[in-house]
Parts: structure tokens; sequence; C-alpha cells
């Protein structure tokens, strides 16, 4: 839980002002950060391709009584449905997806001129070794990648530092923002 709090303090103030604006947490699992962020925002569309991260979601939702947060189970590398969104929200996420720039296509395809994407992720790390995630991004690639799908005004910088919180190593996090 400590690691969410990090990214929530660390997002919390790039959506002031943004009362107005729809925001979607794609790969949202059951809605750690996102469901802290409702009161900054009109209205949170938790997406996820897990049933069960959807179903616990939707458990706290109600639990909560909030009243702007939907869910939709979705994986937009396979399907893309029609909506629109603000802001996106990746939280690590990215890591996961084969496909980065896939992903980050099908994401900018949603969001309005002006649009935010905002990423949190891990940085590069040679340590970690999985064949199914990514060990991490070099910032200078991903602002490369976001500039080849048509992101502006990128900036990507390192926030947190800790032990053991990718795949059991010690790692750090960063926060990337860009502009449709």
């Amino acid at each position: 839980m400590e690691l969410v709090n990090v990214i929530v303090e660390e997002v919390r103030p790039l959506l002031r002002g943004s009362e107005s604006k729809k925001l979607v947490d794609y790969g949202s699992g059951s809605g750690l950060v996102s469901l802290e962020l409702t009161d900054l925002v009109d209205s949170i569309l938790l997406v996820d391709s897990s049933k069960q991260a959807l179903h616990d979601a939707t458990d706290k939702i109600m639990a909560r009584g909030i009243t702007n947060c939907e869910v939709l189970y979705s994986d937009f590398t396979e399907d893309m449905p029609e909506l629109k969104a603000d802001i996106v929200l990746l939280s690590l996420v990215l890591l996961h997806i084969p496909d980065t720039k896939l992903i980050l296509q099908k994401l900018f395809s949603i969001l309005p001129h002006d649009g935010q994407l905002i990423i949190v992720d891990f940085d590069k790390n040679d340590q970690v070794n999985h064949p199914k995630i990514h060990s991490g991004f070099s910032h200078n690639e991903l602002k490369s990648l976001l500039a080849e799908v048509g992101f502006t005004s990128t900036t990507c910088k390192t926030f947190y530092h800790g032990k053991q919180i990718f795949a059991n190593q010690d790692a750090s996090m960063f926060i990337s923002t860009c502009r449709k």
C-alpha cells in the first residue's frame, strides 16, 4: 500500500483544475490509485482486462458510496471500445503490455486535442529480466516513442526509489506527462 500512496501523492497535483474532466484509468486493477483521485475529476472510468479486479473495484466503489466512477472490462490491444477521455492514467501498467507503441496509439485515439496522458512506471532496470514484463523504461526511449505516436510537451522525471519494489529488485519509478 505504501507504493500506492507514493503514486497518488505524485499524481494528485497534476489533476488540480480538472473538476470538469473525464479520466480513464487504463489497467486500473481494483482501483487502488484512481479511487483516491475521485475528488479531483468529474468522472473516472476504470478499465481492466481482469474481471476479478473490476469486481473488487466495484465493491470498493459501492462501499465508499462513490458516485462518479464506473468500470469497463476491456483490453484495448484486442478490442477498442468507442470512448473519449480528457485524461488517461497508466499506473504500473505499461510494463505489462508487450506492444508499447500499439497501446500508446490506442490511448492517443481516445484523447481530445490537448488531452493529457499520465504514465507512472519503473525506470529501466537491467536487474529485472522476466519474459512477461518490460524491464522498465528509459526516459529518452519513452519520450521518443510518445513523439512518434504524436504526443507533445512530454516530461519525464524519476520521483521515487525503493527497496525490492520491482520483481524483488531495488528500483526507481518515474512519472511522465504529455499532451495530444
